[in-house]
């Protein structure tokens, strides 16, 4: 009887830095390879090599772009790695931006930080490079969804969609007749841009994030919330921030202002997005139009309607204007980005409001000012913050515990084990009772760099 081996090498006991490695006697698979992001204590792993022999790793499959599941990629390259990397064509689009906007921004913040002398390191190190970013980038091929594709003669793995992000997937694993579940993030139902998530049907082991595992989404009004928030910068003639993750978020905040806009329920207020990365994926939903609801005549009618800041001067001149006006910019977390530099400017007028409208990490910036922070750093300074601070948790692309209870609902077995994976501890240990009082399902929480034996 075959016996492969968890490796537990991210997203256990937190919510980033995904990474499952599934050793076998056949073919060796890495389930998504992130970055930590947040805490210091967890940034400083990821120049840390993995406690894996990385070059007997054959296989990478991807649940989706976002960076805490594939920032790690160009050092897993670094660390020995030449298998090939296996995705859904609009992750691999994503990714590939992903990629190339962060090695851009690791290297310019090295830059920043040797020539202004506030890092602890010297030199300061970019995390990868460009250069490193086009490596792996070569590894990349495209897979079919919901087709069954063989790696070994005893293994097969399937992609599924699962909303979140477009491109996104969870990922089925079939060693020697065992399937094994990957939820990924899990999107949400009736989302502005996305079909509802796929469930899965059958789960001999089954890994699920726990990110929301503790909440459920206030049914607020979104719009309403804008309108208002829309109205007060106007009277106050002051500068909307929103903080946005440039996948998926960011073209739903586009969506739905160029919406109330044309319901005439907002003026003509400016509207800018400043993402370089978030303009590239803009590019990935006219590419792939099954892979959302986005009608191409609305699309362009709103790139029209919004304006695309394109260059760091343009950034300037949008902070110089003083006429009321909405800055959409990354980073989603506040963790770096274009949007450092309208805070940095910004946060201590008490006309600037700032919305945050996704999940913050602990340790990151967006979680200090969700938290209330009078003060933050930026560029190695710290800021009064003046501008007030509000969320709007429903526009999450992640599942609450309802739904993720709901999205487990299909399967017809009793799986051995449910393991509750990207999610911090209290969340992911709500979750555990939640599952256990519903379906009566074994529940494990692993541990960082645990692993576990599984017989198939």
């Amino acid at each position: 009887m075959p016996r492969v081996k968890i490796h537990f090498l991210g997203a256990a006991g937190t919510v980033t830095g995904s990474k499952f490695y599934i050793e076998t006697p056949q073919k060796n698979i890495l389930i998504d390879c992130g970055m930590f992001q947040g805490v210091k204590e967890l940034r400083e792993l990821n120049w840390k090599d993995l406690p894996v022999e990385v070059s007997k790793i054959d296989t990478v499959l991807l649940t989706h772009g976002h960076l805490d599941h594939t920032g790690y990629l160009p050092r897993l390259l670094k660390e020995g790695f030449q298998g090939e990397i296996l995705a859904t064509a609009p992750t691999l689009a994503i990714t590939e931006i992903i990629l190339r906007d962060s090695a851009k921004i690791h290297e310019e913040e090295a830059e920043k930080a040797n020539k202004e002398g506030y890092s602890k390191h010297d030199p300061a190190l970019p995390f990868y490079t460009k250069k490193e970013a086009e490596k792996v980038i070569r590894c990349f091929k495209s897979i079919e969804e919901n087709t069954w594709t063989s790696l070994s003669q005893d293994i097969r793995y399937r992609f599924k969609y699962n909303g979140h992000i477009i491109g996104s997937t969870f990922i089925e694993v079939d060693l020697y007749g065992k399937i094994l579940v990957f939820s990924g993030d899990l999107g949400r139902k009736d989302d502005v841009l996305l079909r509802n998530p796929e469930k899965p049907e059958w789960a001999d082991f089954l890994f699920v994030e726990s990110t929301y595992g503790n909440k459920l989404h206030p049914g607020e009004d979104i719009e309403e919330k804008l309108i208002q928030l829309i109205h007060d910068t106007l009277y106050q003639k002051g500068t909307l921030i929103i903080p946005s993750f440039a996948v998926e978020r960011l073209q739903v905040l586009m969506y739905i202002l160029w919406k109330l806009y044309q319901k005439n329920r907002i003026p003509n207020i400016p509207i800018y997005v400043d993402s370089p990365m978030g303009n590239n994926v803009l590019s990935v939903f006219e590419s792939f139009p099954n892979w959302h609801k986005l009608p191409m005549n609305e699309y362009y009618a709103i790139c029209n309607h919004i304006n695309i800041v394109t260059s760091y001067r343009e950034t300037w001149e949008v902070i110089d204007n003083p006429h009321p006006k909405i800055v959409i910019a990354g980073s989603g977390m506040v963790t770096g980005g274009r949007v450092l530099t309208y805070l940095q400017q910004l946060i201590d007028y008490d006309t600037t409001s700032v919305v945050l409208v996704g999940f913050q990490a602990e340790g990151t910036r967006g979680r200090l000012l969700e938290e209330g922070a009078h003060e933050v750093k930026l560029f190695g300074k710290y800021y009064p913050v003046k501008a007030k601070i509000y969320g709007i948790e429903s526009l999450s692309a992640h599942a609450d515990q309802h739904e993720l209870l709901d999205w487990m609902s299909e399967i017809k077995n009793i799986p051995e084990k449910v393991f509750l994976i990207h999610g911090e501890a209290t969340a992911a240990d709500t979750l555990r009772v939640k599952i256990q009082d519903t379906y009566s399902w074994k529940t494990h929480i692993p541990k960082l760099y645990e692993i576990i034996e599984i017989l198939v």
